[in-house]
């Protein structure tokens, strides 16, 4: 069970069974409707978290190095945009539409916050640096990443400028509201970390229960077989192997230490399930919104498989060089 464990995240466990259940149970109307409002007021909640748990101090704090943050950044706000833009261009046969917008979807959203910082710090990386880096990903993520679905996706019809309101109205207001009370309530939200989780996690399987179920009810899944997914599967791991190569070599282009090198791949090469699921729900109807969190789903686990591999031989190897025991300095 522990082996499992080191390889399987139970929460994905969770997610998948959610995603079984929408598919074979079917719920009225009503009841969709009400999973839906639920949804929404939870999407609300967690970003009204995210702001009250977030330092501001930490985050300025690490702005100070400068190429590990701009490394990281342009990794996931362009290196990744551009692949995905290339992948949609040629994978629609292979994957369908839905998937493919799915996975130029993907490309789109901020970096991982917790397993990039856990991995960066298995791996004896700058963990400051990680923290910084992966909270200001996700900071301009709810910007940015809406920005970049419009310029890129909107033509498809299934995202415009109502949804850039509401991602505003929904995402970013409450989370502005969470920055204002943190300097009184963010110590205490920090310190119940089993609870923020709760609800970090709680929020992601209504989402999910509730675009499964309306693309349940539009039929959606039918146009979707196995082959799309065994396609999907070995696309993503394709993206996947070509961003953590860019970014290790980036790293060293960059004339980055070691500790940073690791902070770039780990953070650089992430994707957010957290934020991407919510956001999906905002900026896409329920149906499409369903579709498009299939790719972020099966990258989201597969990043996580090869990451702590590779945080683990990345952490052999700097015992066997000796560097095991040097400190992770804070960023310059």
């Amino acid at each position: 069970m522990r082996a499992l464990r080191a390889w399987v995240d139970p929460f994905l466990l969770a997610l998948a069974a959610t995603m079984v259940v929408g598919l074979v149970v079917p719920l009225p109307a009503a009841a969709r409707a009400g999973v839906a409002v639920a949804a929404d007021v939870a999407v609300v909640v967690l970003f009204l978290l995210y702001g009250a748990r977030l330092s501001t101090r930490e985050v300025l704090g690490g702005l100070r190095n400068v190429r590990l943050q701009g490394g990281i950044l342009l990794a996931t706000y362009a290196l990744y945009p551009l692949l995905g833009l290339a992948l949609h261009a040629v994978t629609g046969p292979a994957l369908g539409t839905a998937l493919a917008a799915g996975v130029l979807y993907l490309t789109l959203l901020p970096s991982t916050v917790q397993s990039s910082v856990a991995f960066t710090s298995v791996a004896r990386g700058n963990v400051a640096g990680a923290i910084c880096a992966a909270t200001v990903s996700n900071v301009l993520g709810m910007v940015l990443t809406p920005l970049l679905v419009l310029a890129l996706m909107g033509r498809s019809g299934s995202v415009g400028l109502g949804g850039l309101r509401e991602v505003l109205l929904q995402l970013l207001l409450p989370f502005v509201v969470g920055q204002l009370v943190q300097p009184f309530v963010g110590t205490r939200v920090r310190a119940h970390r089993s609870f923020t989780l709760a609800v970090d996690r709680g929020t992601i399987l209504l989402v999910v229960l509730a675009a499964v179920t309306a693309a349940t009810a539009a039929g959606v899944w039918a146009a979707v077989s196995w082959q799309m997914l065994v396609a999907l599967l070995a696309l993503c791991a394709v993206l996947l192997t070509v961003v953590l190569a860019a970014t290790w070599e980036g790293g060293r282009v960059l004339g980055l230490d070691v500790p940073d090198r690791i902070a770039l791949l780990m953070c650089g090469s992430k994707k957010s399930l957290a934020t991407g699921l919510p956001m999906a729900a905002v900026l896409f109807p329920g149906a499409a919104a369903a579709a498009v969190a299939v790719p972020v789903i099966v990258f989201h686990q597969l990043q996580l498989m090869v990451c702590a591999v590779l945080a683990r031989r990345l952490a052999a190897t700097r015992h066997a060089s000796g560097s095991l025991d040097t400190p992770a300095r804070p960023p310059r």
